[in-house]
């Protein structure tokens, strides 16, 4: 049975996608079997980051019933197994969303680790992602309009008994208008487990189709999700460059040890 983790986020253009993409390659660097599904089949593009577009069989053919989970599943970079949700509106008309939970509760058993790119919002799609989850991630921006959608994304966890792991603060860029970490995490109320710093390198890998935690292992984004990764399993890394709130100081211990009850 695999760790579920979803990552989500109260509102689009946080960078959850990114971030999930990243974090999957993250935690297979450090040994883990990874999958990662994108359950965002309205607006999918986890493939396009991951650099597998146009594969023929995708998520959306198994919702709809005209494929098997295992035939959606592809081999990613460094060895993530992605299940990409397909970009073709005929696909998307025909999926079945209510089919979802079966879809996860089959990739359950395909390996250790397994990371759901859940649709932004608290729409139906999102809290079926959420339910079936073990754990979540909730993705926001340093500003109060993704703050307050995140709130909304943590109380329906907390419904669903959802182990809420934190929040991963994305696109920071340390201007004062920015909410601080202090002040994120104590709206939330969760722990902030990860501070990741706008990087005009993750533009750049995105273009390529490559994870920036491959393309530019170096770059300040890449390092903070790499951090990241490591305090889920439970390791310390050591950031080749460390900037001032570039990550979080204090690990937490490692989840894979522990299921939701």
């Amino acid at each position: 049975m695999a760790i579920t983790i979803a990552v989500a986020s109260g509102k689009g253009g946080t960078g959850k996608t990114t971030t999930c993409a990243n974090l999957a390659v993250a935690l297979s660097q450090f040994g883990k079997d990874v999958t990662v599904i994108d359950a965002d089949i309205a607006m999918a593009n986890l493939e396009l980051i991951m650099g597998i577009e146009g594969k023929p069989i995708t998520l959306n053919d198994v919702l709809s019933g005209n494929a098997d989970i295992k035939s959606a599943i592809y081999e990613g970079p460094a060895g993530v197994k992605v299940v990409p949700a397909g970009v073709s509106l005929d696909s998307f008309k025909k999926a079945r969303p209510e089919r979802l939970l079966e879809v996860l509760s089959k990739l359950d058993e395909q390996s250790e680790v397994l990371l759901i790119d859940c649709p932004a919002g608290i729409g139906k799609e999102a809290l079926t992602a959420i339910s079936a989850a073990e754990h979540l991630l909730v993705v926001v921006n340093p500003e109060i309009s993704s703050i307050s959608d995140a709130l909304k994304v943590v109380s329906i966890a907390n419904r669903v008994e959802t182990n809420v792991l934190g929040a991963i603060i994305n696109r920071v860029t340390e201007d004062s208008s920015e909410l601080s970490s202090r002040s994120i995490e104590t709206i939330l109320e969760i722990p902030i487990v990860g501070i990741v710093p706008e990087d005009t390198n993750v533009r750049r890998s995105s273009a390529f189709g490559v994870p920036i935690v491959l393309k530019h292992s170096d770059s300040p984004a890449a390092q903070s999700i790499m951090e990241l990764g490591a305090k889920l399993v439970g390791k310390q890394y050591i950031p080749k460059e460390k900037t001032k709130d570039s990550f979080v100081k204090k690990f937490f211990k490692g989840i894979f040890g522990g299921k939701k009850k």
